[in-house]
């Protein structure tokens, strides 16, 4: 498999980061309004730097915090700024990273806006970072994924001056939070350029050991704390496990090739910034995550996949090493935003009926609503698609407009020979058949398990001038 990256030009960031002097005359705050199906309840200024806006959505159907952080002399600078989303962990609010993790003192000086949302309501056990299965429980539709990634980030794009591309994007979080920002990176890769899980859970599935912890602390979470039944964030596994595959970044691990990925973790025991008192909880939950983390580490090496992980050793679940964490991560962010990776040939897999991805839009018609598809070392010369039933697929912009391209398809059931005509913006629409449209077959190992093999058989898609 042909492998290859392009490195952006820091100079073109570069130059939307520079400040203009500080004598030009301060201007307003930051307002904050309605846009990307985000309405603003209200909005408050709690100190120079730092905002609170309420706001509600039809997508959760209950009103949330966003916790804001704009850099030091927003108010004076006509300059766009890199965006880091934050996620708070278990039981969490908006406000925790500033009230517990230090994250305004630690990101002053940089020229950064972050941006931390609540992942749950008025401090329950959170939503695990997904469109709920159920979404007719007390906690209303919780459709969490659409909320943060849908709607949110056009929302801060539309009123803060942002870097509106995954080059000034990134995404992080603690605990459920690093799952969180792990799974959105695996399912999103070309939004965010970079990616940190601070004991996180980024193996929900692909690992049996794992899996079964995970299960056992998300059911916990939907009865203890969310007061909802056990199964209403995945589905019952029993029935839904390739529901669980689709967003475990485990499972997901080849879609973060093109995104730098940082995690940090303790084995659990009392370390140097503990208190001298033991917190036999905290230590249990860091092993827990700690074993989460390994097991996504073997994934990713198995798959070729470079990521970076600093097991520090002693260390238990707590703020003191979240707060250090982010204050590591930090400066390696800002690097990638000056150097932002890309993949030259495109591959992503996904359970979803339609996505697009890196300019590349794939939509199935099947018989089952959730199914693997996965595009493989796609580029302006030839890809190849795995899955059932047909695939109507839509290019890059790769061709002059109007240009009529030769288009072999070499599905298993014989080689078809077409034309194919760019429409106005250089894209090709083709139908692409697929696998004999089946029930899926159950179990990671099935799916997406055996490094290198496809859960479909592959059509192969060569693109040449006529």
């Amino acid at each position: 498999m042909r492998k290859g990256w392009v490195v952006a030009t820091a100079v073109a960031v570069l130059g939307l980061l520079a400040v203009v002097p500080a004598t030009r005359a301060r201007a307003a705050g930051p307002t904050f309004s309605d846009a990307a199906g985000i309405h603003v309840v209200s909005s408050s200024s709690i100190d120079s730097r730092q905002y609170n806006v309420q706001v509600s959505t039809p997508a959760l159907g209950r009103t949330v915090d966003v916790r804001i952080l704009v850099p030091s002399g927003y108010d004076t600078s006509a300059a766009r700024y890199p965006v880091l989303y934050l996620f708070h962990g278990t039981s969490g609010r908006a406000s925790d990273w500033v009230k517990l993790g230090d994250a305004e003192a630690a990101t002053a000086g940089v020229g950064l806006i972050t941006v931390m949302p609540d992942a749950g309501f008025n401090g329950d056990g959170g939503g695990w970072f997904t469109n709920w299965y159920d979404t007719k429980t007390k906690e209303g539709p919780s459709q969490w994924e659409t909320f943060h990634v849908n709607q949110l980030i056009p929302w801060v794009d539309a009123n803060l001056r942002t870097i509106t591309s995954r080059n000034g994007r990134a995404v992080a979080g603690l605990s459920q939070g690093g799952f969180g920002s792990m799974t959105y990176a695996a399912r999103h890769p070309d939004t965010f350029s970079s990616v940190a899980s601070f004991s996180g859970a980024p193996d929900i599935d692909y690992n049996p050991v794992t899996a079964l912890g995970a299960s056992a602390i998300i059911e916990a979470t939907a009865v203890g704390l969310d007061g909802v039944e056990p199964d209403a964030m995945f589905g019952p596994r029993a029935t839904n496990e390739i529901n669980w595959q689709g967003h475990d970044p485990a499972d997901l691990v080849t879609n973060l090739n093109g995104v730098d990925v940082s995690l940090w973790t303790a084995n659990g025991l009392p370390g140097p910034l503990d208190p001298p008192t033991p917190n036999p909880g905290a230590g249990g939950i860091e092993a827990a995550t700690h074993g989460s983390t390994v097991s996504f580490e073997q994934r990713a090496s198995m798959q070729s996949v470079p990521i970076h992980v600093n097991d520090y050793g002693n260390g238990t679940h707590t703020w003191p090493y979240w707060a250090r964490d982010l204050k590591q991560y930090l400066p390696q962010m800002m690097a990638t935003f000056a150097n932002p990776p890309v993949p030259l040939w495109t591959s992503y897999q996904s359970i979803d009926q339609s996505w697009s991805q890196w300019g590349w839009s794939v939509s199935v018609q099947r018989s089952a609503a959730q199914q693997f598809s996965s595009l493989i070392d796609a580029s302006a010369d030839s890809f190849m698609l795995s899955g059932a039933g047909t695939a109507t697929v839509v290019t890059p912009a790769f061709y002059p407009p109007g240009a009529v391209e030769h288009v072999t398809i070499s599905p298993t059931t014989g080689i078809t020979r077409t034309t194919a005509t760019a429409d106005g913006a250089g894209r090709l629409h083709l139908t692409v058949p697929l696998g004999p449209d089946v029930p899926p077959p159950l179990g990671s190992a099935a799916v997406i398990g055996v490094p290198g093999v496809p859960p479909w058989p592959l059509t192969m898609v060569t693109i040449s001038a006529a």
